[in-house]
């Protein structure tokens, strides 16, 4: 496991969030993952290919910022298990198969490459979309968790009212 995984802040405003992006979409075709539910191996073992839309909000780690961390990756609800550090990697994601419309990371440094000095959306991003989704809502640097709570929510409110994705998230910031 990664044992410096305890010593993360905790997100307050994770699980509302959460709540509210899943009722802003509707929330009779949603699955709705929280704390002991939201683990790395549970979600390894769901079929995702049904869902147009997966939203995140939790930590986003880069490569080396955990000891034993070589990749970018999400942190999920850590398990005592050998086989569950508690961090959806980038080699994880790749081998989701996802249909999905839209994946929310909303999350800090999501956006960061593989490592110092690779290229942006190489990471996570890159994960992401090898595994089937679409488009991605991603931050470039470290976000507070109220405001990435509201950009989210913001942002995905003024894209259901039909506003092009891009110019959602310009007018929510």
């Amino acid at each position: 496991g990664l044992p410096d995984l305890p010593d993360l802040p905790p997100l307050p405003g994770a699980q509302q969030e959460l709540q509210n992006l899943s009722a802003a979409f509707g929330s009779e075709h949603s699955l709705l993952l929280t704390g002991a539910d939201a683990t790395r191996s549970r979600l390894l073992q769901i079929d995702l290919r049904p869902y147009d839309v997966l939203a995140f909000a939790t930590h986003g780690l880069v490569s080396g910022e955990l000891r034993g961390l070589t990749e970018p990756g999400l942190v999920m609800t850590p398990v005592s298990s050998q086989a569950d550090s508690g961090v959806l990697t980038a080699s994880d994601v790749a081998t989701l198969r996802l249909n999905a419309d839209w994946v929310i990371l909303s999350a800090c440094n999501t956006a960061a490459g593989d490592s110092t000095g690779a290229p942006m959306y190489s990471g996570l991003a890159r994960a992401f979309i090898y595994a089937g989704a679409r488009s991605l809502l991603l931050s470039q640097w470290p976000v507070r968790d109220d405001i990435a709570s509201r950009l989210s929510l913001q942002t995905v409110q003024a894209a259901r009212r039909g506003t092009n994705r891009a110019q959602a998230l310009r007018a929510s910031q």
